[in-house]
């Protein structure tokens, strides 16, 4: 059974900076996209930034300049570095990534719990 295990949130200032960390673990035959995704409160679920297999990065927006989202491959991880952050960046942050399992089964999307990012004073 695959698991996607976010890390990383908490409190900080306007201004400030924070970064996120995500691993999956389990039954992983491979890892295909990687991805961040948020919803603040009272707004629907966005995309942050995604990031493939190979490296090459895509980003909502609104966060361009200030977020970087990275993946390590051989420990099954993908990070996003916040800088920088707003009062509007708070938000519960979510780990989103196309799994296969083993040889013989197709691309399954799993998501992280969530880790809870507070940009305030």
């Amino acid at each position: 059974q695959v698991q996607l295990v976010e890390s990383g949130g908490g409190l900080v200032q306007p201004g400030g900076s924070l970064s996120l960390s995500c691993a999956a673990s389990g039954s992983i035959f491979r890892i295909n996209d990687m991805a961040w995704y948020r919803r603040a409160p009272g707004r629907r679920r966005e995309l942050v930034a995604t990031v493939t297999s190979d490296g090459s990065t895509r980003y909502a927006d609104s966060v361009k300049g200030r977020l970087t989202i990275s993946r390590d491959n051989a420990k099954n991880t993908v990070f996003l570095q916040m800088n920088n952050l707003k009062p509007e960046n708070t938000a519960v942050y979510y780990c989103n990534a196309g799994i296969v399992a083993s040889s013989t089964t197709r691309d399954m999307e799993y998501w992280g719990k969530g880790t809870q990012v507070t940009v305030s004073a």
